[in-house]
Order: structure tokens, then sequence, then C-alpha cells
């Protein structure tokens, strides 16, 4: 019994330990950012980082204090709504291409409240805890790190718009370059395992753990660089439509897409790229980033014909990803840590899949309709975040989020 109890404070200090690196993360991120910069929203897709800031807070007041405290109170009840996301659950939700729009509450009162709810989910932890409240707990921690990833790639659309060009700090990580030679790995097929299996933390979309098929494929050995897509845009790649989906063809038409997000050309014609670091010339050996799926599937396409060393290239499954994740993990350096990669799949349930009981349950499930799959993780990702049965989405025209690829091929 001794033993059994000194585990689980053991397991409850750790917890509480990343809870409070977590909290105090998402406060280093913004401690560059003045409160305009806070404040501004750029596109819907985009929250403005003093909304993150106060979701995540709202989420550890909804999600865990209300049904555990036992004398529990909101701090403001008008917060439910104000800084509700998506759960239907929960009630109504402040129209989110209008979050930029809140200038009430200020930063200085969103703070107050962070802190406030810090000290009330530790005081409840150490006193009153149980085995749901720290899952609770855990899956809020894994929030906040996706949140932080994304107000990096909110803060990165928004100083896009600035004819500044500001930097946000010096310190951020971004992709880097790639020095090794392109080769195929071969992978002979056949069924595999894929999705979770343990005990540690993971979201209901990467389970249950079930047997796949993959067809005898080989998978890049590294991720697309920026000289090759240079290579797809000298050669035309945005103005014929035969290497776009039809869908994909009236986007680009629509929005007058003739390059990745964040590209352009300086007074000396140079091609450039707009970082969190600021503009400075296309690193051509980094890999390519800010890619929707349209521009990821195209540039396959064209490869196929046009690159010999790509010929028969297409987007991996996601389940070729996986194996080839498990299998080189250590010998590939651009798994994670990079560009989010675009695969062929798309965003539905797992054989089996059960999505979590209670208002949880609209976290993952309810998304699965109209998205791909892209799996590894960013430059922006917290480490330790991601594995390889993580299964991140988006819509085929989103290229805000540091996406990029890897090719496969029959």
């Amino acid at each position: 019994m001794r033993n059994k109890i000194e585990n689980q404070t053991r397991s409850l200090n750790a917890l509480l330990a990343s809870f409070k690196q977590s909290r105090e993360r998402s406060l280093e991120l913004v401690a560059y950012l003045s409160p305009e910069d806070c404040q501004a929203q750029s596109m819907e897709d985009a929250s403005p980082a003093k909304w993150h800031l106060a979701h995540v807070t709202w989420f550890y007041e909804l999600m865990l204090l209300k049904p555990f405290e036992k004398s529990f109170s909101f701090w403001n009840p008008q917060y439910a709504i104000l800084f509700n996301s998506y759960y239907n659950g929960i009630g109504d939700k402040h129209p989110r291409q209008k979050r930029g729009l809140l200038t009430r509450p200020s930063m200085s009162d969103v703070l107050e409240w962070r802190k406030n709810i810090d000290d009330r989910v530790t005081e409840l932890m150490r006193h009153q805890s149980s085995l749901k409240s720290l899952w609770v707990l855990q899956l809020g921690i894994q929030h906040e790190q996706q949140h932080q990833e994304l107000l990096l790639t909110d803060i990165h659309h928004l100083f896009s718009h600035n004819s500044l060009f500001p930097a946000y700090l010096p310190k951020n990580k971004e992709v880097t370059s790639v020095s090794e030679s392109f080769h195929w790995i071969e992978d002979a097929g056949g069924l595999t395992d894929v999705g979770y299996k343990g005990d540690d933390f993971h979201f209901d979309n990467e389970t249950p753990r079930h047997s796949a098929l993959n067809q005898a494929h080989s998978i890049g050995s590294r991720l697309v660089s920026n000289s090759e897509w240079l290579l797809f845009i000298e050669n035309g790649g945005y103005e014929n439509f035969i290497w776009w989906l039809d869908e994909g063809w009236a986007w680009l038409k629509a929005g007058k897409i003739t390059s990745p997000l964040y590209w352009s050309r300086d007074e000396n014609n140079r091609m450039c790229r707009f970082s969190l670091h600021g503009r400075s010339l296309l690193d051509m050996n980094a890999p390519v980033s800010n890619i929707s799926y349209f521009e990821a599937d195209a540039f396959a396409r064209w490869a196929n014909q046009n690159l010999s060393e790509f010929s028969g290239a297409r987007l991996p499954t996601e389940f070729e990803w996986e194996t080839f994740a498990k299998k080189k993990n250590e010998s590939s350096t651009d798994i994670f840590g990079q560009v989010w990669q675009w695969t062929s799949s798309n965003y539905t349930p797992y054989p089996g899949y059960k999505p979590w009981q209670g208002v949880a349950g609209e976290y993952n499930g309810k998304f699965m309709v109209n998205q791909m799959v892209l799996r590894g993780s960013s430059a922006y990702t917290p480490e330790g975040h991601s594995r390889v049965t993580y299964r991140n989405f988006f819509p085929t025209y989103a290229r805000w989020q540091l996406t990029g690829l890897r090719l496969a091929k029959n």
C-alpha cells in the first residue's frame, strides 16, 4: 500500500510540474509581443494571442474546476461564452471571426484570471484529485500545447501582413536545412499494426490499434526542399491545370496563388520567405513549408513526370508514413520537428473508434469529415507533444500551419 501511495504521489507531482511548465511556456511565447500584437486577428482561421491564453484557461475552468471543485464559482460567467471554441455541449460561443474585436477583457484581466485558475487547479489536485480529474488535467496540458503551436502560427500569419516584416523573437526554432541527398526507401508492404497502444496519454482519434494493409511501396528519405519547389514554380506548376485537382485549381485561381504562403520576390527578383525571424532570402536546402494539400498533391503529380529522381511520385498514405516513421525514426532527422507532412488519407475514424465520453467527446470525432491527415510535427510543435501515431488534420486549403510533404511511390 505504501508503494502504491508513493507512486501516485510521484505521478501527481510530475503532472503538476508539467502543468506549471506548460502554463509558463504560454506566457513566455507572448513575452515579446505588445498588447496590440496580442489583440489582432488576421483571418477567421487564426485567433488573437490573447484569445489563446484565455481559451486554454477557459478549458481548465470549465472542464476541470467546474466538475471537480467542491465550492466552484466562475471567475466571470460571461467568459464561458467569450472563450468557448466549438463545444456545443458547453453552450453559446462568441463568433469565431469576431475574436479580434474582444478588446475586453484586457490582457491584464486575462493574466489575472489565469493566475487564479492556476492556483485553484493546483489546490484541487493537491487535495481532491481522482483518476478522472488527473486525466482531465493531462488533457488540459496537451490542449495547451496544441494552442502554443497555434499561437505561433497565428502570430506568423498576422506579422506577414505588415510591410515592416517584423521579427517575432530570435530564440524561436524554425525549419532547418536538409543536407542529405534524396533516395527512395523500399517497403515490401503487407499487413501492419497501426494506431496507439499503451498506457501513456494519447488522443481518441489514434485508437483503436488495428491492422492495415500497405501495398508494396517506397517512401522518400527526406522532405521535399525549397529548391525543388522553386523548380515547380519556374516550370509553370502554378499555371498549368493538368497538375491540379479541379477543386484545387478553382482555389488557386480564386486566391491568385502563385507560390507557397510567405514567399515573395525582393527588389532584385530574388525569392524570399517571411518567417518569425523576419524576411530573408529563401533557404534552398530547407524543407518547403506552408503549402496546402492542393499544392502538395499538384507537386507530386508534376514531379512524377518532370523530375527523374521523383518518378512515380505521389503522396503517402498515413499508414505508409506511420510504418516508415516506426522503422526510420533513429536514422531520419526530419520525421519530427520540421514540418507537418500531408498524406493522401482522409481524416476518418479507425475501425471500432469510440470518442471520449462527455463533453471531451467533441474534441476530435466531430471533425472527421472534409479534412486530410498530416503526420509528424513542426518546428512550432512543443517538444515531446507528437508521436508516430499522432493524427493532425486540416482542410485541403489550409496552409498557415508549417505544412510540407514527403513523397512516396508504388
